[in-house]
């Protein structure tokens, strides 16, 4: 036994190794280790292994390499073992043995299981750069090497943070293409009169572009959210070790480890004021669960538009036309779906329910420690990932291609007694409600029973009630440069 490890192989293709528990085999061909192995016994949850989200394995890398690059700086680690764990964290970070990561993305523990496949993984993989078999623990330990000076109480939230920064630059990327389609057919459709309606009853007259400019607009305002919640994961409680008291780690830890963490990946993570708080507050995490479900609550709100302004051809708005993509029916030839805004429409429902998941684990905490980390990060990178795919799927399978169907948008304008709003300020409200009466009940335009009973006269009558007229404010130029996104005031 070394260190709490036996090492000597008992069994042809495999390895014994011990904990507090006893001893286990372990395949040769592993870089895990016991520890790993018991986890993934204890936790058959979901199949969903934590390799699943490559980020959060890259992040894992980084907060250990941080943290040997530290260690050897104050002197607790020497240069050939910091060495070796720096070579296999730079090799996970490229994308290597992610495979060898197979914990349950549920796990309890708090993380603890997930940090522990870390520290096997780079300690055997270390071993290998020094000339050493894996397993032999003596050398190069997991614990007392790897993990020197930390706990999972820091590692894990610091590493997911980091994590949650790498997939939240893409979800922002993603959103930036979505709405520079839509500005794109903001401007194709800029001179496109239609009616806008409230409580899907005739409204005013509007253009197709307004229609469209606004969802684009949305979605800045979301990205702008998105960057906010992005800025509060910045601070991390690293160098607190267990509940953050800094317990094991020397005086300037902190602030040297995360310094090191800055160095490495580019993101300027900063060492919370108070650690302690750090440890249990989960604030930052509700935060951007908060944001996800906003987003999603829009874009499943652009989608049911899409559907309802697309319905028919027949029978419905019949307003525009999306792209078919695939047949709709296997029973109905010819029908053709929406298929593309109701995949979003789902991945929104995802999101909005992973945000009471989160919101009851964050309560759920107690005292020093939330035990139930896994599942709001599992839930944070399941809305972050899905709510990026829908992004770039709607933009480039369904709103690119859509089409104005212009005879059917401008024939609604005609017959529509919205018109009789602008009658409002010459006529007032009460004869124009009766005007509005009258052509509903009889079928006729508003123009004609206008006409027809004399209130306006005829050239008057042409400049109020002509649609383009009454649509303002005026839709201004949209920039469709790639990496711009116009801002409230372009529309």
């Amino acid at each position: 036994m070394v260190n709490g490890y036996i090492i000597r192989a008992m069994v042809p293709g495999q390895r014994l190794e011990h904990d507090l528990l006893g001893d286990r085999h372990v395949p040769v061909s592993a870089y895990y280790g016991v520890h790993t192995l018991r986890a993934a016994e204890n936790f058959p949850i979901s199949g969903t292994p934590i390799s699943t989200y490559p980020d959060l394995i890259v992040a894992l890398a980084c907060v250990k390499q941080a943290a040997a690059q530290a260690n050897l700086e104050l002197g607790l680690l020497d240069e050939a073992t910091a060495g070796a764990i720096t070579l296999a964290c730079e090799e996970i970070r490229s994308g290597k043995f992610h495979r060898e990561f197979i914990v349950d993305v549920f796990q309890g523990g708090a993380g603890t299981s997930t940090n522990m496949n870390a520290n096997e993984v780079i300690a055997n993989r270390a071993l290998e750069h020094l000339g050493r078999p894996r397993g032999d623990y003596a050398v190069v330990h997991p614990l007392d090497h790897v993990n020197k000076g930390q706990s999972t109480n820091d590692v894990y939230p610091t590493a997911a943070k980091l994590a949650l920064r790498f997939a939240i630059e893409r979800l922002l990327e993603a959103m930036e293409v979505l709405g520079q389609a839509f500005a794109a057919k903001s401007l194709e459709f800029a001179d496109i009169v239609k009616m806008g309606r409230t409580q899907l009853q005739d409204a005013v007259p509007m253009t197709l572009g307004q229609e469209f400019g606004t969802y684009s607009v949305m979605l800045e305002e979301d990205r702008e959210r998105l960057a906010e919640a992005e800025a509060l994961i910045l601070e991390v409680n690293l160098g607190g070790t267990a509940i953050g008291t800094g317990l094991n780690a020397p005086a300037g830890y902190s602030a040297l480890v995360c310094r090191r963490l800055a160095e490495i990946t580019g993101i300027p993570v900063v060492p919370a004021v108070n650690l302690v708080e750090a440890t249990q507050d989960v604030g930052a995490f509700v935060q951007l669960s908060g944001v996800l479900k906003r987003i999603a609550v829009k874009l499943s709100k652009v989608c049911n538009d899409l559907r309802l302004l697309s319905s028919g051809p027949r029978a419905g708005f019949n307003e525009i036309n999306l792209p078919p993509v695939q047949a709709g029916s296997s029973i109905m030839p010819g029908k053709v779906n929406p298929v593309i805004p109701e995949v979003v429409n789902q991945v929104a429902f995802e999101v909005i329910g992973n945000d009471v998941a989160i919101t009851l684990a964050a309560e759920g905490g107690q005292l020093q420690l939330n035990a139930f980390e896994p599942l709001i990060v599992h839930s944070l990178f399941e809305g972050l990932t899905h709510l990026r795919a829908a992004c770039e799927v709607l933009a480039r399978r369904c709103v690119r291609g859509i089409t104005a169907n212009t005879e059917v948008l401008r024939s609604s304008v005609e017959r529509s007694i919205g018109l009789v709003t602008a009658l409002n300020p010459l006529i007032g409200y009460a004869a124009a409600a009766r005007v509005a009466d009258e052509a509903l009940a009889t079928g006729r335009s508003v123009y004609d029973v206008v006409t027809e009973w004399g209130l306006v006269e005829a050239a008057v009558l042409d400049r109020l009630l002509r649609p383009e007229g009454m649509v303002a404010p005026p839709v201004a130029a949209i920039s469709s440069t790639p990496g711009t996104m116009p801002s409230r005031r372009e529309l």
